[in-house]
């Protein structure tokens, strides 16, 4: 072979090597940036979601939401629990049931809003606990698993100060089979 093409070979390997290595740090760069401020995926462990979601499902959470709005009644949400005598820190999701400043009742599994019987038209398990009268704090909301036999929620834990939101959930991407937007 002859020298030029010797010397050739090697810059365009070297060049294909750059090239890759570049962009291999290009991308794990930009991923870490939209990990840490846009949005994340995140593993349901446990079944309080169900029917909604099921254990080991995979949802990607909207990061930025809260800082533009307030959640939304009914919205499914992922946020920071912090750690306790009993518990460490974990996040969790449950959807909002009670927005800042509402008055919360729940008789026989029915939740009523400023004594009004609440119409839930999600998937849920239903329950027939008694709870409350509350009134939800301000910059606070009262959350509730889908699941409602089965789930450690604001009925357990107490209010979701706004802080500790993470984020609404759009999408479930695992399994992949189900597909589809977080309602």
């Amino acid at each position: 072979m002859p020298k030029s093409e010797e010397r050739s070979a090697k810059y365009r390997l070297k060049h294909w090597m750059v090239d890759w290595t570049e962009t291999i740090l290009v991308a794990f760069f930009l991923a870490l940036v939209i990990r840490a401020f846009f949005l994340q995926v995140f593993w349901i462990p446990s079944s309080s979601m169900v029917p909604t979601l099921n254990i080991n499902d995979r949802v990607v959470v909207n990061k930025i939401a809260p800082f533009f709005r307030d959640p939304r009644r009914f919205e499914v949400i992922v946020f920071r629990l912090h750690a306790t005598r009993w518990a460490p820190k974990r996040d969790l999701i449950k959807r909002v049931i009670g927005l800042p400043g509402e008055t919360l009742e729940v008789k026989q599994g029915v939740v009523n809003i400023n004594g009004q019987p609440l119409e839930e038209l999600h998937t849920m398990n239903h329950d027939y606990c008694n709870y409350g009268p509350v009134r939800i704090p301000d910059d606070s909301y009262f959350v509730m698993g889908d699941n409602r036999p089965a789930s450690a929620d604001s009925r357990y834990f107490g209010f979701l100060p706004r802080n500790d939101l993470i984020g609404p959930a759009l999408f479930k991407i695992w399994p992949i089979s189900q597909f589809s937007l977080v309602r």
